[in-house]
């Protein structure tokens, strides 16, 4: 991994003729930057306290997430080798995801711990130029613009494809080989009203949401899996079906569980976990990492990893034994995400407790004839 990161900064190096901060973009892209502000990509060391504390705990010196999660850092190099830290002074470290990292993406290296996002060269003295889906792009005083079909297809893969760590253990894993940025654009960034830019010279419709919809939205998460349930003969059947072209479980701090509640008369007369949805262990969906034979929360050192999943388009199918049903009787099955599970959140001394509270995906009422 460590020739592949050095590979990065030595591409890296090439490129910094000037950068435009997101700030200077919300200039001419108003909307778009609103979206982006509201957005996790927004989300930066400083802002992030999951991230930080995470990052932290896997190395008090180095901040090797940069890579991802700072990649337009004037001293990336220094961030990643614990010769420098964060510096929220710093526009380049500050604006986290940015716009013109993402839209200076040339091509990316397919590599087995991660992927490498190869930035495009910017000569000295000359406007960048940023790359996009739009077809015969305006260009400005501050850029000329590309439409790049390579691009389209890449975008994501660099940072979201799969990640190892120096023991050459999954931490996580959100895109097949084969698989291009086509299908996390149709779902994350779908078309909205209005043009790209504030004058919209050319009359243009749509533009693509850069608010990158996820797990934090309400209703985007209710689209991802579906479910459906019969009973027969004191059984209950679960089918979860994940629509999604990426498994339920990708970043390893999460967990998605099922809760299910038989109530007869108001009463709750059973329900598939006691005191944890851990307890359930074919409803529970979570990473889970060892080092040497014993288990840990942080993933950094680990030397064993397993995740319970869902896979893209899996179907899985649950059983439980249930009480015999009375008509009348209501049997709740409802989806959840928890965005820090328990242990990693005590493991890091995570404060925001809204990251520990369940959110509702999805939920379905069955009712007793």
């Amino acid at each position: 991994m460590k020739i592949f990161i050095l590979l990065f900064y030595v591409i890296v190096t090439l490129v910094y003729s000037k950068y435009l901060d997101n700030k200077s973009c919300s200039e001419c892209h108003e909307n778009i930057y609103n979206e982006f502000q509201s957005s996790m990509h927004s989300k930066n060391y400083f802002t992030d306290e999951l991230h930080r504390k995470v990052a932290n705990k896997a190395n008090s010196k180095k901040y090797e997430c940069a890579v991802c999660h700072m990649p337009m850092a004037n001293n990336l190099k220094d961030l990643v080798s614990g010769k420098a830290r964060p510096d929220k002074n710093n526009k380049t470290q500050t604006d986290a995801i940015s716009c013109y990292f993402c839209h200076t993406i040339a091509y990316v290296k397919k590599a087995h711990k991660h992927n490498i996002n190869i930035k495009a060269r910017q000569a000295e003295n000359y406007k960048p130029t940023l790359y996009g889906r739009l077809t015969n792009p305006d260009e400005n005083d501050k850029h000329t613009s590309s439409s790049n079909p390579i691009y389209a297809k890449v975008v994501c893969t660099g940072c979201h494809s799969h990640k190892l760590n120096d023991n050459n253990t999954t931490i996580f894993t959100a895109m097949a080989k084969d698989q291009n940025s086509l299908e996390c654009i149709k779902c994350h960034m779908p078309k909205i009203e209005g043009g790209a830019e504030k004058m919209n010279k050319r009359s243009r419709r749509y533009h693509a949401s850069h608010k990158f919809l996820g797990i934090h939205d309400k209703e985007f998460r209710k689209k991802g899996v579906d479910i459906n349930a019969t009973i027969q003969n004191n059984k209950l059947k679960i089918i979860l079906i994940n629509k999604m072209p990426h498994p339920l479980i990708i970043q390893p701090a999460r967990a998605k569980f099922l809760k299910i509640i038989i109530k007869e008369r108001g009463k709750t007369i059973w329900q598939n976990y006691k005191n944890k949805p851990s307890e359930d262990k074919q409803a529970y969906f979570s990473y889970s990492f060892k080092k040497d034979g014993k288990k840990i929360v942080v993933p950094a050192t680990a030397t064993e990893s397993k995740a319970y999943n869902l896979n893209a388009k899996e179907l899985k199918t649950l059983i439980y034994n249930i009480p015999h049903l009375e008509k009348g009787d209501i049997i709740k099955i409802s989806l959840y995400v928890q965005l820090a599970k328990s242990d990693c959140a005590k493991a890091i001394g995570l404060k925001d407790k809204k990251l520990l509270t369940p959110s509702l995906i999805k939920t379905i009422t069955i009712k007793k004839d």
